[in-house]
């Protein structure tokens, strides 16, 4: 789909999700997060004294997540195992997704999905912060999906989405994509998509997007539906 001469609007609109899905796939495979296994772990709830960080307590982050007490002591192992200090910052998150991507720059993008999964503006990524967001990506509703696709493209989180925020969301996903869209995509190929995108959702035509134009346009789209069930089996 990313190397044709026209980008299909509706594929690029959630291109941004589908690739922070797949990249934290395989950055879970990679590091043992999902290769969940039979064995039932005696450890006392999350180990919590082996980092400097504490999360949460399982009960309270079952509660919170859709992910079962065998998934949430699989996901911290191999996180603790990776993350001794139990936070990930900016820079290393970057030079994650800079791996994944070396012929594109994907700094602003993995800085915007930082900041989407950095709920507490704290300037790193703790374990809750990580499996509660996965655990929408992975299983969560619609609602909920989408709620968290407006959040990552409200990038300043004032409860709108700008022309602004847009471009810089699409100049990302291209500068990440690197070779694989150049050169056959135009300078100004993101720019379209921005007016394409606020044709759509923007329904009083104030220049901005609201959650509930944002809900509401992609609810009636089905190939915008279509894309948020691709994960839902995936662990």
């Amino acid at each position: 789909m990313v190397g044709g001469g026209s980008f299909e609007f509706e594929g690029l609109q959630t291109i941004g999700i589908v690739c922070l899905v797949c990249m934290f796939l395989k950055l879970m495979h990679l590091l043992g997060l999902i290769n969940f296994t039979d064995e039932d772990s005696s450890e006392s709830d999350l180990e919590l004294s082996a980092v400097r960080h504490q999360p949460e307590g399982l009960d309270q982050l079952q509660a919170q997540t859709k992910f079962t007490k065998k998934e949430l002591q699989s996901l911290y192992r191999g996180f603790k195992n990776e993350c001794p200090s139990g936070l990930v910052d900016e820079e290393t998150f970057k030079m994650i997704y800079s791996q994944f991507f070396p012929q594109g720059d994907a700094t602003t993008y993995a800085h915007f999905l930082f900041n989407a999964f950095d709920i507490d503006r704290t300037g790193s990524i703790r374990f809750e912060d990580f499996v509660i967001g996965l655990s929408v990506l992975l299983r969560g509703s619609v609602h909920e999906k989408l709620k968290w696709a407006f959040n990552l493209y409200d990038i300043n989180k004032d409860g709108y989405i700008t022309k602004e925020e847009m471009l810089a969301i699409m100049k990302s996903i291209y500068d990440m994509m690197g070779n694989y869209t150049y050169p056959s995509v135009r300078e100004d190929t993101p720019f379209e998509h921005v007016e394409k995108f606020f044709q759509k959702m923007d329904r009083n035509q104030d220049g901005v997007v609201t959650i509930d134009e944002f809900m509401e346009t992609c609810q009636k789209d089905e190939n915008i539906m279509s894309s948020m069930q691709l994960f839902e089996n995936v662990i």
